[in-house]
């Protein structure tokens, strides 16, 4: 029941429930992705992909098939459209309208990971911030070293703004559990 009541807030607009999804169905998502890529890096871009493209059309999920399956169908589509593409690039270039939809989704009200995070001794968290994987540790240190905005990373690193919004949630959840783990 909770699930449904995320999903109805996220077509709202609701961060929150968004990021209640992304943590709930990552593993699953990845996983399948996971066995079909056998790449760590792949199955993790594609994820993002995934989720990226499921937010931005989340208002279009119809409540009469399960949302997992829904999610799949998304990161099943993403990894055929890359191999179909064989391009280097794993991203997808989204328009205008799209792109401000995706920035629509954006809250700037700090999360328990961003205050756990922003508690931390300095020098510390530049330790648990090398533990990350590099594309994360990019995001995390334009947006919190370099002040970034959402829409200036997409521009420096070339990626669509809601590729930026979910690998800056997913590294903000991951550096959280690192620091979590070592007190």
């Amino acid at each position: 029941m909770e699930i449904i009541t995320q999903i109805e807030k996220a077509k709202k607009g609701d961060q929150t429930a968004f990021t209640f999804l992304l943590n709930h169905y990552w593993n699953e998502v990845y996983g399948f992705i996971l066995k079909r890529t056998e790449n760590e890096t792949s199955a993790e871009d594609i994820t993002i992909e995934t989720f990226s493209k499921a937010f931005d059309k989340i208002a279009t999920y119809n409540p009469e098939f399960q949302f997992n399956t829904w999610l799949i169908s998304i990161a099943k589509n993403v990894h055929i459209d890359l191999l179909r593409k064989k391009k280097s690039s794993l991203f997808v270039e989204i328009t205008d309208k799209e792109d401000q939809k995706a920035y629509n989704i954006a809250d700037t009200t700090p999360s328990a990971e961003d205050e756990l995070i922003t508690e931390q001794n300095l020098s510390r968290l530049l330790r648990y911030i090398k533990e990350l994987k590099p594309h994360y540790q990019e995001v995390i240190q334009l947006r919190y070293f370099q002040e970034m905005s959402y829409q200036e990373i997409a521009t420096t690193i070339n990626e669509p703004l809601s590729n930026i919004k979910v690998k800056l949630l997913r590294a903000k959840k991951l550096l959280a559990e690192i620091i979590r783990n070592k007190r």
